[in-house]
């Protein structure tokens, strides 16, 4: 099964240790079992566009769609067996510690 990982922050996590961001480490070992289609860092909240359609009217704002101390960083796309797998998978993953990930399997369209 595939699972999409969104990599966001939090302001409640524990402040971020350069030292223990073991990123590579996590890329390189979900990269090698397979675990790991893809992943990516975003651009800053601050670079986001928001579009919405209304009455037929495209509005486009600047930043994310809602105000909140967190935000999505990244994401990664997983494959796991299970759900629990996939938390597996993503306890590992530093932002899990200096941030948070939420994991949700994909629903494809029928």
């Amino acid at each position: 099964m595939q699972f999409l990982m969104l990599v966001c922050t939090d302001p409640t996590a524990e402040p971020y240790d350069a030292a223990l961001d073991n990123i590579g480490e996590w890329v390189a070992e979900a990269d090698s079992t397979g675990s790991r289609l893809l992943g990516e860092r975003l651009a800053g909240a601050a670079k986001a566009k928001t579009v919405r359609v209304r009455d037929g009217a495209v509005s486009v704002t600047d930043g994310p769609f809602a105000e909140l101390g967190e935000l999505i960083a990244g994401f990664d796309i997983l494959v796991a067996d299970s759900l629990e797998g996939a938390v597996a998978i993503a306890a590992k993953h530093p932002m899990a510690r200096f941030g948070q990930v939420e994991v949700r399997a994909f629903d494809p369209f029928e």
